[in-house]
């Protein structure tokens, strides 16, 4: 939330005569604020999990791991030889599950 650190503040005094009605304006206006936008368009965005996807297609290319990567054993993610921790053998551990 912006403040405006230029206009006065208010004393102890000032802060008792909030009466609660406006507080609960006060309140009520910032929380109004927050979400503006059509429900329907935000249901559509969301994806229900058990959702059927069978006839939608991906088109995403998919590289091949590079010779300067690594698969972790751990999280079988793809890594830069850079996040490589510990290496036995054939086991490569990145340095994320490494910690």
């Amino acid at each position: 939330m912006a403040t405006d650190y230029d206009t006065p503040r208010k004393v102890d005094e000032d802060l008792g005569e909030d009466s609660l009605e406006e507080l609960k304006a006060r309140r009520a206006d910032r929380q109004a604020g927050v979400f503006e936008g059509d429900e329907a368009d935000l249901a559509e965005s969301f994806e229900l999990p058990g959702a059927d996807l069978s006839n939608e297609e991906l088109s995403l290319r998919v590289l091949p791991r590079q010779a300067d990567e690594f698969t972790c054993s751990r999280c079988f993610l793809v890594h830069h030889r850079s996040q490589l921790a510990t290496s036995a053998g054939s086991q490569m551990i990145c340095r994320e599950c490494a910690a």
